[in-house]
């Protein structure tokens, strides 16, 4: 029990003043080791960890995935899809709302992560959006929730970390996102439909040509083609996600610099490194969890936590409700990378042993980490509306309320229905 409030408590401590997520674990499991009794290693074993965590050649899908999404972002793709997604739906009631929820589902497919897509999306629709006189909050509260889409529909750098933890497949987890993540869109865009016509958003004074249609959509093929490149390439067999995402990013460079000719010579070294960044920081992430979880397990803690929850006598459907709620707490103040790192080499072992499905528990995992990027106060996707809208977090929460409610039903049917994740399986 000492060495569990040491771990976690020396954690929350470096979080509380502001440490880094990846800093803060990599230090809590140096002060337990250092400071606790119970420990007979030596400091050196948190670097062996650290590197023992990075060694899978799926985590390199990560970066080429990063890199793929940052060239086709630079390269006009936000625009193109904006355009396609508008000439779809821009006709109707509250018409750019549900062009704004469609535009995120395409570049969920191209990008992975959910502040990207909020950032990418919103910093193109959302200034339109209100000076046509749709109301702030709503605004950016979807702009929250439909950003939630980027780590469901694939490709999802969550899931590629689960899959390299559990051993489940890539592409059965993609298949199972893309279809969650086509009820999640769906879902947000009927909510938006009630809204507009309760609240009275404005509409469009006409609707789009078909001839627009076709314009656009001509426009954006080299977009579109992007997922299917991946997701073709890992479906195929041809490919492994790793090598998948590798030819993605050959095609992003092709499309942005030769197609759409928005990214110059000149931009490739900002974006390589903003890529290096984004990927330094997540693998980083996921090296010193895996050092955590490898304290969390030798002290002990992680046996008594299973005897607990066995000892409960739960069966699936209580265990999987158990778990979401679980993973939505740590997804409140731990980055999601983090929480998958952490808790699905404790968590995934009893499922097994309950003859859970790894998909089912996959989708847990991935939808309940996209959540805690709504809920504060480590909201990552309400910071990247903030910084979209200027608006105030309170303000942004209570705008996203309903489409926070609408995401959360789906979660709930994945959770308590497992058939909701083989739906095309």
């Amino acid at each position: 029990m000492g060495t569990g409030l040491l771990l976690f408590g020396s954690m929350a401590l470096f979080l509380i003043i502001g440490v880094p997520i990846a800093f803060a674990l990599g230090a809590a499991v140096w002060t337990t080791i250092v400071f606790s009794p119970d420990f007979l290693v030596t400091t050196g074993i948190i670097g062996q960890r650290i590197f023992g965590g990075l060694e899978s050649t799926s985590i390199m899908a990560i970066p080429f995935f990063i890199l793929a999404g940052n060239l086709m972002t630079k390269g006009g793709i936000s625009k193109r899809l904006v355009d396609f997604a508008n000439s779809i739906v821009g006709g109707v009631r509250g018409g750019m709302a549900l062009a704004l929820v469609l535009a995120c589902a395409f570049f969920a497919a191209l990008s992975g992560s959910a502040p990207a897509t909020v950032i990418a999306i919103g910093s193109m629709l959302y200034p339109e959006m209100t000076k046509m006189g749709y109301p702030k909050d709503r605004t950016a509260g979807l702009l929250v929730v439909s950003g939630g889409l980027g780590p469901i529909i694939p490709p999802s750098i969550i899931m590629v970390v689960y899959a390299t933890i559990t051993g489940a497949s890539i592409s059965e987890m993609f298949t199972s996102g893309m279809c969650i993540g086509i009820m999640i869109m769906i879902t947000l865009m009927v909510v938006v439909l009630l809204l507009a016509r309760k609240e009275k958003w404005p509409k469009a004074e006409k609707r789009p040509t078909l001839k627009e249609f076709g314009e656009t959509f001509v426009k954006a093929i080299p977009a579109i083609l992007l997922p299917v490149i991946i997701l073709g390439g890992i479906y195929s067999g041809l490919l492994t996600p790793t090598e998948s995402a590798a030819v993605a990013v050959v095609w992003a460079f092709i499309a942005g610099m030769f197609i759409y000719k928005e990214v110059s010579v000149k931009d490739l070294v900002p974006i390589f490194l903003d890529s290096a960044k984004g990927s330094a920081m997540i693998l980083f992430i996921i090296a010193t969890s895996t050092a955590f979880s490898w304290i969390f397990a030798y002290s002990g803690i992680s046996g008594h936590l299973v005897h607990f929850i066995v000892g409960m006598n739960l069966n699936k459907t209580l265990f999987c409700l158990v778990v979401a709620i679980i993973l939505l707490i740590f997804g409140t103040f731990l980055e999601g990378i983090a929480t998958c790192v952490l808790m699905v080499p404790i968590l995934w072992p009893i499922a097994a042993g309950l003859g859970i499905d790894a998909v089912h528990f996959g989708m847990i995992v991935s939808i309940s980490n996209v959540v805690g990027t709504m809920t504060p106060p480590v909201a990552v996707n309400i910071f990247s509306a903030a910084s979209v809208s200027k608006l105030k977090m309170g303000e942004i929460v209570k705008g996203q309320i309903p489409f926070f409610i609408g995401y959360i039903a789906v979660f709930l049917l994945v959770v308590l229905v497992p058939g909701f994740s083989h739906i095309f399986g």
